[in-house]
């Protein structure tokens, strides 16, 4: 792509949290960007960025998505599946509509994306993959094991994207972020028994003395699509403050 292109961004999940962060800072970066989720567009979404209300678990609107963003740009040059849904439960206690909830977003939707996006990052001869997994998909987190699973599986099919398809001029990358200033970490904090208590020992697990925020994983995002990470392909980055550099021999968070 020559230097006065304007890249063409693909984001699901990009209605809030993470995912909004990603769509500002590619904004700011100069980039086109095409968003998606399953609502409508949101009110505070600025102007610049197209919308596409879609379902990242139907083939149907993933194609739709990508036919869009094609008629619309020309092109995508990079894809960041962000889109992602937790169930808290331990394995007895998942239900199959557990599994379809989690599975069919966070690794199906994974899926669905890569697989609609690869050929015509082929046919241009270059495009950027950054999936969001976690460090759930590393270090399992209790009473998240769909979740934890389902990020595995991003992070084993990030680097089988990466093997394929570095030859088509394609490199795949994970993000994996940690606890991060969002709605889901808010909801899992509000599980425990005592909310405020959960939040203070989690606190004092980050070497850096904080949480992570959407826009501390979107800074990642942005760099690892760009041409200074041009060498870099299948690996999975943590964004965790020092979370889990840190002995495991500590109370549990609940």
């Amino acid at each position: 792509m020559a230097k006065h292109e304007q890249p063409v961004v693909v984001v699901t999940g990009g209605s809030r949290g993470i995912g909004r962060a990603i769509v500002r800072q590619f904004i700011a970066d100069g980039a086109a960007v095409v968003a998606c989720a399953r609502g409508a567009r949101p009110a505070n979404l600025t102007d610049d960025v197209m919308w596409v209300t879609a379902d990242v678990s139907r083939a149907d609107d993933v194609s739709r998505l990508v036919r869009e963003t094609l008629t619309r740009h020309g092109r995508i040059d990079v894809l960041v599946n962000n889109a992602g849904v937790q169930v808290e439960r331990t394995l007895p206690d998942t239900t199959d509509e557990d599994w379809d909830a989690v599975m069919s977003v966070n690794a199906k939707g994974v899926f669905l994306c890569c697989r609609a996006t690869i050929p015509p990052m082929k046919a241009q001869g270059r495009g950027v993959i950054v999936n969001i997994g976690s460090i759930s998909g590393m270090q399992a987190d209790p009473a998240l094991a769909l979740y934890n699973a389902s990020k595995a599986f991003v992070h084993g099919l990030t680097r089988s994207i990466a093997v394929d398809h570095g030859p088509d001029g394609i490199r795949c990358n994970a993000v994996c972020p940690g606890w991060i200033e969002t709605d889901m970490a808010g909801a899992a904090f509000d599980m425990a028994q005592d909310p405020a208590a959960a939040r203070r020992d989690a606190l004092r697990r980050h070497p850096v003395g904080r949480l992570g925020t959407p826009e501390d994983v979107a800074s990642l995002v942005v760099w690892l699509a760009s041409a200074r990470a041009g060498f870099i392909t299948g690996q999975a980055f943590v964004v965790d403050g020092g979370l889990i550099a840190a002995s495991p021999l500590q109370p549990r968070l609940f």
